[in-house]
C-alpha cells in the first residue's frame, strides 16, 4: 500500500480501532468460545468488538488455522485490517537449534545466521509474522535462569551475533522474502543484570556503564535493521523499563532514530501498578503510552482506559497515532495488506518444517557449539569398546531447551539411540537417577550397567524447567542425587566422561577432578544426541569456546572476564599478602574462564606484531599473529584478540574483546592472521559521558581464550597509534 493511502487509513479509524491496534491479544481469544472462555473473557472486560479491533496475535501457529484466524478477523474488522501474527521463536521452530548461548559458544556469526534463517523459513511457512528474537541481553550472573537466551557476557560478541540473529530472520527483502519474519529484539534494556540474579527483579547501574556495556548490542540489532523492541520487566534507574521516557523515547527514538514498533513484554504494562510507579490500570496505560509503547501484550490497560485518558486531556490522541502509524507501516512494509496471509501454506508447511535438511544444519550447529572443558586424552572414543551411558538424559530426549516452542521431546534421538544406531560399540544404558531425585534401586542398577563396560558416560543436568524465564536458581550446582550417581561410578575406578545437558554454567567444583573428560553440549536441540556422538567419537573435533565463565562457587557471582582492577589487585592466585582484593577460601579466577575451550588437537601462537612504528596520517594499525596446528588431526580455532586501556579517565577493564576469528588448520599447518586496531575501537564512555579515546598506553593481546594470550604494547598520540619497540621486546 502506498504510504498516502495508510495515512488516509490512519485518518479513518475511530479512536476505539487505534486502541485496538495497539492491544496484542492472546490466540484463543480468536477461537470459537466455549461458555467456559466466553465467561473469562467476560470477566476481563473483552469484548467482541474488542477482539474485531485487535492488531496481533500471541501464539498461534499452523498455516491452516492462522489462515482461517486472518480471515475471520478481516470479516470482523470494519476496514479490514490484517492481523500481525507474533511468536516466541528463540532458537527454532520446530527444527530446534542449540540454545543461543550455546551459539555463542561457537563464536560463529554465520552459523547464527543461518540457524535463524531456518527458524524464520519455517515459522513464515506456518503463519508468523513476527518473532520475539533474538533476546541481546548481556548476562554475567549464571543463577539468572533467561542466559540460556543470551551469548554471553561480552558487549562486542553480543553485538556481533545480535546483528546476524536479525539478518538472519529478516533477509533482505523483507516484504517480498516471504521465507522471513520481522524480528523483535528483547529486552530493552538491561535486563540481564537483575539483582541477585532473581527473575524480574531490580536493575541499578549507572548510567554510563549502561551505555558502555548493556546497550551496545540494542544498538547494533537496531543498526542492522530489526523492525520491534520488546521492553524489559526491570527498572532503569528506578523507572520500569516499560515507563521510561529516558530509555524509550531519548535514547531508543531521539538518539538512535529507531523508527519501528515498540511493544510490552507479556503483563508488563499492568505491572507497572505492583512496581509502585502507577496507583492503578489508568496511570500504567498513561505512563506506558507516553514513554512510547505500542503495544500493550497480555494485559488489557490500554483497551479499558486509553480512550478515556484522551477524552480528559490526560494524554494527546497524537500520542496514539504516532504507535498506530508504526504498527500499520509494518504490516505494510511485511506486504500485509496484499497478502494478508502472507508465508503460510499448508502444503509447503509440511514440506519445509522439520524437513531432512534444517535438522542436518542444526546438527552442524551443535557440533559447534559444544565446549570440550576438561580430557586427560580419554576422548575421542576407541571403537569396539563396551560402553555404560548412565544418568537421567541417557535416554531423554528433553533436550530442546526452554523456548523450544514447537519441538517435541518425544521425536528426538535420544543419546543411547544415537549410539546404538551406529553399531561402532556395544552400548548399555541406565537411568540411575533421576534429574532432582533418585533412589538406591535406580543407583543400584545404574552400577551394576556400569560394572561390564570398559569406559561409562554419565549424561547428566538440568531439566529444560531449570532454566529459561522464572527459573532462577540460588544454587547452581548438580542435583545432589547426580553427584551421588557421579560418585559411585568414580568409585568403580573406570573412565569416567561427563556429557552435560544445562542452560546456563553451572559450579562443577564439586566433580571436575573426579571425572576424566567433560563434554559441555548444553541443550544441543533436535539433532544434538547425533552431534554429541560425533564429538565423543572424532568425528568432529570440538571447537566452542565459552561466551560465559563458569564460577569456582556462587560466591565469586558475578563473574566475568572483562572486570575492573582494583587500588590493591591480586598480583596472582595464591598471592599470600592480605590486604589485597581476594577470597580467603577461593581463588578470584573462572572455574573455566570466558574464550575456553579444547580441542583434539593443539595450537601454538607466535609472532605477534604491529605493522609499523608510526602510522602517519592514520587511525589504525595492522596486528599479525601466527597459529599453528601442533597437533596430529585438523582443527578449529578462534583466535581472539583483547586490548587494555592502561590509563583511563575512568577506571577500565582488565581486558575488552575487541575481534575474533575463526580459522580451520590441518596438522602441522599454519596462518598468519592480521586485525585491524582502529582509534575507535579504543573509545569508550567517559565520566561526562563523551564517547572517546585517550591518547596514553595501551596492550594488544591475542589468544586461544582471554587468559592465555600474548601480548603487545602499543600508544595512541593524538589519534595515530605507536609501537613501543622497547616494551615490545
Amino acid at each position: 500500500m502506498e504510504e498516502h493511502r495508510l495515512r488516509e487509513l490512519l485518518a479513518q479509524l475511530s479512536l476505539k480501532e487505534k486502541i485496538g491496534q495497539m492491544t496484542q491479544l492472546h490466540s484463543h481469544f480468536y477461537q470459537d468460545l466455549n461458555e467456559k472462555a466466553a465467561g473469562q473473557m467476560m470477566k476481563m472486560g473483552v469484548t467482541d468488538e474488542m477482539v474485531g479491533n485487535s492488531g496481533s496475535v500471541l501464539g498461534a501457529s499452523g498455516a491452516g488455522r492462522i489462515k482461517k484466524m486472518l480471515k475471520n478477523q478481516l470479516e470482523k474488522n470494519r476496514h479490514h485490517i490484517p492481523l500481525l501474527i507474533m511468536a516466541d521463536v528463540i532458537h527454532g521452530y520446530k527444527t530446534i537449534f542449540p540454545i543461543p548461548l550455546a551459539l555463542g559458544c561457537s563464536w560463529d556469526p554465520t552459523l547464527a545466521k543461518r540457524a535463524s534463517e531456518v527458524a524464520a523459513r519455517e515459522a513464515s511457512v506456518s503463519g508468523v509474522h513476527v518473532v520475539f528474537a533474538p533476546m541481546v541481553d548481556l548476562v554475567r550472573d549464571p543463577r539468572w535462569g533467561r542466559v540460556m537466551e543470551s551469548t554471553g557476557e561480552d558487549p562486542y560478541l553480543n553485538s556481533v551475533f545480535a546483528q546476524a540473529f536479525v539478518d538472519g530472520f529478516q533477509g533482505d527483502d523483507l516484504k517480498n522474502d516471504l521465507n522471513r519474519t520481522a524480528a523483535c529484539v528483547k529486552h530493552f534494556a538491561g535486563y540481564g543484570a537483575v539483582e541477585g540474579g532473581r527473575e524480574y527483579n531490580t536493575v541499578n547501574m549507572s548510567e554510563r556503564q549502561m551505555r558502555q556495556d548493556y546497550l551496545v548490542s540494542y544498538k547494533s540489532a537496531i543498526e542492522a535493521g530489526c523492525r520491534l523492541i520488546m521492553t524489559a520487566y526491570n527498572t532503569v534507574d528506578g523507572i520500569p523499563a516499560t515507563a521510561n521516557h529516558w530509555l524509550l523515547r531519548k535514547v531508543l527514538r531521539d538518539e538512535w532514530g529507531f523508527d519501528g514498533v515498540t511493544i510490552s513484554d507479556s503483563g508488563a504494562v499492568r505491572e507497572l501498578v505492583p512496581h509502585s510507579v502507577a496507583a492503578d490500570e489508568k496511570e500504567a496505560a498513561m505512563k506506558a503510552i507516553e514513554a512510547g509503547v505500542d503495544i500493550e501484550m497480555g494485559t488489557f490497560c490500554y483497551m479499558h482506559h486509553l480512550e478515556r485518558l484522551v477524552n480528559e486531556h490526560k494524554i494527546l490522541e497524537s500520542r496514539i497515532d504516532e504507535a498506530v502509524w508504526r504498527i500499520l507501516k509494518l504490516k505494510n512494509d511485511l506486504g500485509l495488506f496484499e497478502n494478508p496471509f502472507r508465508g503460510a501454506d499448508e502444503e509447503k508447511e509440511k514440506r519445509v518444517v522439520y524437513c531432512r535438511d534444517h535438522r542436518d544444519q542444526a546438527q552442524k550447529a551443535a557440533e559447534q557449539s559444544c565446549v570440550l572443558l576438561k580430557n586427560s586424552g580419554i576422548l575421542p572414543l576407541k571403537q569396539n569398546q563396551k560402553l555404560a551411558i548412565i544418568g537421567p538424559f541417557a535416554d531423554n530426549g528433553a533436550i530442546l531447551g526452554a523456548w523450544s516452542w514447537r519441538g517435541d521431546p518425544n521425536a528426538t534421538e535420544t543419546l543411547t539411540a544415537a549410539f546404538r544406531s551406529e553399531k561402532i560399540f556395544k552400548t548399555y544404558s541406565s537411568r540411575g537417577s533421576g534429574i532432582l531425585e533418585g533412589n538406591r534401586e535406580l543407583l543400584n542398577e545404574a552400577i551394576k550397567t556400569a560394572r561390564g563396560a570398559n569406559l561409562i558416560i554419565a549424561a547428566v543436568g538440568e531439566a529444560s524447567n531449570m532454566s529459561g524465564e522464572a527459573s532462577s536458581r540460588a544454587h547452581i550446582d548438580l542435583p545432589e542425587c547426580q553427584l551421588e550417581l557421579i560418585r559411585e561410578l568414580k568409585a568403580l575406578r573406570k573412565p569416567l566422561v561427563i556429557v552435560l545437558f544445562n542452560g546456563r554454567p553451572l559450579d562443577l567444583t564439586p566433580l571436575i577432578d573426579d571425572v576424566d573428560a567433560l563434554l559441555e553440549v548444553w541443550y544441543p536441540g533436535s539433532e544434538g544426541a547425533h552431534a554429541v556422538f560425533n564429538l565423543l567419537t572424532g568425528r568432529a573435533n570440538p571447537s566452542g569456546k565459552l561466551s560465559m565463565s563458569f564460577p569456582r562457587t556462587i560466591g565469586q557471582i558475578p563473574i566475568y572476564y572483562n572486570c575492573y582492577n582494583t587500588g590493591r589487585p591480586l598480583a596472582e592466585n595464591g598471592d599470600k599478602k592480605k590486604y589485597v582484593s581476594k577470597y580467603l577460601d577461593c581463588p578470584n579466577d573462572a572455574l573455566f574462564p570466558f574464550g575456553f575451550g579444547l580441542s583434539y588437537t593443539t595450537f601454538e601462537y607466535s609472532g605477534l606484531s604491529l605493522a609499523a612504528v608510526r602510522i602517519a596520517g592514520s587511525m589504525s594499525v595492522q596486528v599479525t599473529v601466527c597459529v599453528r596446528n601442533s597437533g596430529k588431526v585438523a582443527g578449529s580455532e578462534v583466535v581472539q584478540l583483547y586490548i587494555r586501556d592502561i590509563s583511563g579517565e575512568v577506571v577500565r577493564p582488565v581486558k575488552e574483546l575487541k575481534a575474533f576469528k575463526k580459522i580451520d588448520l590441518l596438522p602441522g599447518e599454519r596462518k598468519y592472521l592480521h586485525f585491524t586496531i582502529q582509534e575507535s575501537m579504543l573509545r569508550y564512555y567517559h565520566s561526562d559521558l563523551t564517547f572517546k579515546s585517550d591518547d596514553g598506553k595501551f596492550e594488544v593481546m591475542v589468544g586461544g581464550d582471554s587468559v592465555r594470550t600474548l601480548h603487545v604494547p602499543f600508544v595512541l598520540s593524538r589519534g595515530r597509534l605507536v609501537l613501543i619497540h622497547d616494551e615490545a621486546k
